[in-house]
C-alpha cells in the first residue's frame, strides 16, 4: 500500500531550495509515475528560471496550473508571437490559477523568488514536438533568453 505524500511547507522549502541550486533556477517534485494517466507535480521556482511559451496540440493535454506560494505572470500568445494576454497567477491573491485549453501558447515568469506552482496534466508524458514549440521565442540556454525573460517580466510591472 502506498503512503500518502504532503504538500506542505517543508516539501516548499526543500523546493525552493533546490531551484536555487539548480542551474535552470527550477526543481519538479513527481507525485505521479511517468507512465500515469494523470501527472501530478509541484515545482519550485526562482526568478531566473525561463518557461519558454509552448502549447500542447493533443486534445487530451489540459493543463491546470495553480500557484501554492509566491506571485507568477502567465503570458498567453497569438499562434504568430503576439501578446493575447497576461494575468498575474498569486498563492494570496486574486486568481491562484488557470486552467488552459490544448493549442493554447503560454509561458510563466516568476515574480517572486521561492514560488511553488501545483500542475496537473494528463500523462504519460510526452516531449513537446513540432508546432508546440514557439518559433518566435528564443529557445533555452541561449544568449536572447535574458532579454526575452526581461520582456516577459515588463509585462507585469
Amino acid at each position: 500500500m502506498s503512503t500518502p505524500a504532503y504538500i506542505d511547507q517543508a516539501l516548499f522549502a526543500q523546493l525552493a531550495a533546490n531551484a536555487a541550486q539548480s542551474p535552470r533556477q527550477r526543481q519538479h517534485h513527481n507525485f505521479h509515475e511517468m507512465s500515469d494517466p494523470c501527472h501530478r507535480l509541484a515545482v519550485g521556482l526562482q526568478p531566473d528560471t525561463y518557461i519558454a511559451p509552448h502549447r500542447h496540440l493533443s486534445a487530451d493535454k489540459a493543463e491546470t496550473l495553480l500557484v501554492l506560494k509566491g506571485r507568477l505572470g502567465l503570458l498567453l500568445f497569438n499562434t504568430d508571437g503576439s501578446l493575447q494576454g497576461t494575468r498575474v497567477l498569486a498563492a494570496n491573491g486574486d486568481c491562484v490559477g488557470v486552467d488552459i485549453p490544448p493549442g493554447v501558447f503560454h509561458a510563466l515568469i516568476v515574480l517572486e523568488a521561492d514560488s511553488i506552482l501545483f500542475e496537473c496534466k494528463a500523462g504519460p508524458y510526452r516531449a513537446l514536438v513540432e508546432g508546440e514549440i514557439a518559433s518566435w521565442a528564443p529557445v533555452e540556454g541561449t544568449p536572447e533568453v535574458a532579454a526575452y525573460r526581461d520582456w516577459m517580466r515588463a509585462q507585469f510591472a
